[in-house]
Formats: structure tokens, C-alpha cells, sequence
């Protein structure tokens, strides 16, 4: 299916897909992982486990009774060494629960396949999974399929869209793994009770439209079908896909649900059906590691809780001293301090820039050129946000609806100024909760 004629409007960034051809490689099972209790939004698990105990693959070793929650398991077999603190990326404290491997990767009396009838039973299961959205935004996927309005929903929505530069680890399980997607969104549709599903794929992945086209065709697939979106970020946003797809305006605040549709990322999907298969919770992750600090840029499959430091080693190490390195994408991915940090459930991708590719200029002043106004999706104002926000005016800032930004860095990237404007944004909508204003 042809994208829509109308669109949001976007920016052309460079793609950078130079591993979009790299087969994914499985890592080797490390020395030790450090498995972070904080791998979703919402409440951190506790661990279930202390020093001392043996561990097992897909073994349950964090939970906690929290609403917006997901169980958290064991990757490998071993020892736990200790439970400690370490400052997250977002400045926070993360507990980890610090494991010695010993590489026999013994599988878990825990690890079943799931047997479910009702919706009910699925939701269950998805939520004893542990699965997060693994697109970026780790919401528990449990809650999102099961919304309260089930009755008014009817469509599907895969995001395969990938339009972050450097990414390719989803057009990877797109052509890897395309029947893990099907089988995902069989289940999906069969147990919501949805009627159609789009997999949303941008035109610079024809390998991965074509192969699932093929497999829809030959296996007679008739309530699903591939949406050919324009190579342009941000496509694979949430609110811009659904408009893309279903034409749809989707505000800020509102959930897919409301609008009819359940959005997942096209991994959390592929890992539905991998899961009701062979029972093995979310204990790994293919990523993209990339970026002109990496000696060999690879897609890489690692055990969650791998060490950032081994995941570069098994590219062959930094080919420059590495001085800005990413959890995501360089347009959305958050900057971290240390490669010591642990692989979570949501990382996609770790880049690793040099000096020379990391290099921001100086910022100068606004030149009045409109381009920030121009390239956001939602026709905001970030100039006139930011004065604003220099200003402390929460008000100012929420007459001019910044509440409505989804910090896609659009408005930055175009910037002539090399203006923060995307950050300050993220500044100004946390000045206006502070201040209450609704």
C-alpha cells in the first residue's frame, strides 16, 4: 500500500544505513552482566534474588506490583555476584543485579510456552514475558494491548518505519525474522479482535518490503499489508505514522487506543510471536552499533545487561577515542557518561562518535528564518517557545502549545543558529507541570 497523499511535515536527514546489509551477529555470553531493575517507565522492580544464588536463563529476578510495570529476567546462567547502585542515564540511581556468568547457559524450569484462549490469558502472558515497547519508549506492552476501550479499536499498526540516521537493527529482523512478525500480529489481531494491519516501512528499506510483501502473498494473508512511508524523519513517530496510515490526527496526551489503534514498534511484535513459540522472555537484544568511534559497525544480538564496553570489544573496539556516545539514534537517543553502562530492554542502537563527528558549533543568534517552524510535524513555534521559556512564562509556553512537542529535534536540526531548541522544549514543557497549568 502506497503512503498517503497528505503529510506532516518533515525533514531530510542523512540516512547513515551503513550496516542496513550487515547480518545480525549473536555476541558471546560475557564475564558478567549487570541487569538494571529499571528497564521500563513506570515503577522499578525489586530484585528476587541476593548474593549468592545461582541463576538460570529466562529465570524471574525482578518485579514488583506496580500497575505500570514489567517482570525483569535473568539473561544467563551464573552466580549473582552482588546487588549494587549505578546513576542512570537520566541522573537517577539504577539497582542492578550483578551476575558472574559461566557460559553454560542453562535454561530455566521457569521458561514454558505459554498456553492462552481469551484476551485475558494473552494479556497475561505478554506482561509474564516482560515485554517493553522496544522501540524506544519501554512502556509495558501488556497495558497497551489491553486498552479500555478494546470495542471501539480495529487496526493494527507495526512501526517499521526506522527513520533515526544510523539504525537498521528493525529492517534487520524485517528481513531476519519477517515470520516472527507475522505470527506476532496474527496473535495480536486474533486475541484484540482487530480487523486490519498496516507494518509502516520507510521507501529506503525495499529489501524488507519486498521479502514481507512476498510472505503475506504466498501464505495468503488478506487483513495484512505493508504502508510504503516517506524517507523522512520523523515518519516512525507514534502520532505521525498514524496520520500517515489512517489520516488521523492524534493530540498530545491522546492514546492510540482512542483514535482505534494499537501501535507496537515491529520488535516488540517480532518477540510475540518468538515468545508464544518457544516461552523464552525478553532476555536479549539486537541492536545497531555504529558511529565513526566504532573499529566495525555491526548488528549486534547481546544479552541484556551486557556492558556497553563489551558490546564495543566485539566490534573490534573504538577506532577513535570515543567522545559523545548514544543509547538510540543521534536525532532522539540520550547521551550517556560511561560505557560501563549496561545494555537494557529498549536500546536499539549504541553509536559512539569522535571528536570530529561530535563536534557541535558555536551557537549564534536567531535569524528570524522560520526553517524550526517550518520542519515541525505539528506547525509549532520553537523560537517563540524558547523565548518563552527563557523567560519562565509557563503560561507563554503553554498558550504556544509545547505541550504538543514530541522532541523529535527536528526544529534543531534545521536551525541555522544551532540553537538548542528541541531541549528546550523538553525544559519548557517540565516548567509548565511544575507550574500546573492543564
Amino acid at each position: 500500500m502506497s503512503g498517503s497523499k497528505k503529510h506532516l511535515q518533515s525533514v531530510k536527514v542523512g540516512h547513515y544505513k551503513n550496516t542496513a546489509n550487515s547480518e545480525t551477529e549473536v555476541m558471546p555470553i560475557p564475564d558478567v552482566v549487570k541487569i538494571s531493575m529499571s528497564q521500563h517507565i513506570g515503577a522499578p522492580c525489586k530484585p528476587l534474588v541476593n548474593k549468592g544464588d545461582y541463576v538460570k536463563v529466562g529465570q524471574l529476578i525482578g518485579d514488583t506490583d506496580a500497575f505500570v510495570s514489567a517482570p525483569i529476567h535473568s539473561s544467563v546462567s551464573g552466580t549473582v555476584a552482588k546487588i549494587e547502585e549505578q546513576r542512570s542515564a537520566t541522573g537517577g540511581s539504577d539497582v542492578l543485579v550483578v551476575i558472574e556468568t559461566d557460559k553454560k547457559q542453562e535454561i530455566s524450569e521457569e521458561v514454558v510456552i505459554p498456553k492462552v484462549g481469551d484476551l485475558d490469558g494473552f494479556v497475561k502472558a505478554v506482561r509474564k514475558s516482560g515485554l517493553v515497547g522496544l522501540g524506544g519508549a519501554s512502556f509495558p506492552t501488556h497495558i497497551k494491548y489491553n486498552p479500555n476501550n478494546l470495542d471501539e479499536v480495529d487496526t493494527l499498526i507495526v512501526n517499521g518505519a526506522e527513520c533515526e540516521p544510523y539504525i537498521t537493527s528493525d529492517n534487520r529482523i524485517m528481513i531476519e525474522e519477517a515470520q516472527d512478525i507475522l505470527d506476532g500480529m496474527k496473535l495480536i489481531m486474533k486475541y484484540l479482535n482487530l480487523k486490519v494491519g498496516y507494518i509502516g516501512i520507510e521507501e529506503n528499506k525495499p529489501e524488507a518490503i519486498a521479502h514481507l510483501n512476498d510472505m503475506i502473498k504466498q501464505q495468503g494473508i488478506t487483513n495484512i499489508e505493508t504502508f510504503e512511508l516517506q524517507s523522512r524523519y520523523p515518519k516512525g513517530a507514534e502520532r505521525v505514522m498514524i496520520y500517515e496510515i489512517t489520516g488521523k490526527t492524534m493530540d498530545a496526551g491522546v492514546l492510540p487506543a482512542q483514535l482505534g489503534v494499537i501501535l507496537s514498534n515491529v520488535t516488540s511484535v517480532a518477540f510475540v510471536g518468538q515468545y508464544f513459540r518457544n516461552g523464552m522472555p525478553l532476555i536479549r537484544k539486537r541492536m545497531t552499533i555504529d558511529g565513526d568511534a566504532v573499529a566495525t559497525p555491526k548488528n549486534v544480538y547481546a544479552p541484556i545487561g551486557t556492558l556497553i564496553s563489551d558490546v564495543i570489544e566485539f566490534c573490534d573496539g573504538y577506532a577513535a577515542e570515543p567522545r559523545k556516545i548514544l543509547m538510540g539514534g543521534p536525532m532522539m537517543g540520550r547521551a550517556i557518561f560511561s560505557d560501563q553502562m549496561p545494555i537494557i530492554k529498549n536500546n536499539n542502537a549504541i553509536l559512539a562518535f569522535s571528536k570530529k563527528q561530535s563536534f557541535i558549533p558555536e551557537e549564534t543568534p536567531c535569524i528570524r528564518c522560520g526553517r524550526c517552524h517550518l520542519a515541525c510535524p505539528f506547525e509549532l513555534l520553537p523560537m517563540a517557545l524558547s523565548d518563552a521559556y527563557d523567560a519562565g512564562d509557563a503560561q507563554k509556553l503553554s498558550d504556544l502549545d509545547v505541550m504538543q512537542c514530541m522532541e523529535c529535534g527536528s526544529c534543531s536540526y534545521v536551525c541555522p543558529a544551532r540553537k538548542p531548541l528541541g531541549f528546550t522544549n523538553k525544559l519548557g514543557k517540565a516548567l509548565v507541570k511544575e507550574a500546573g497549568i492543564k
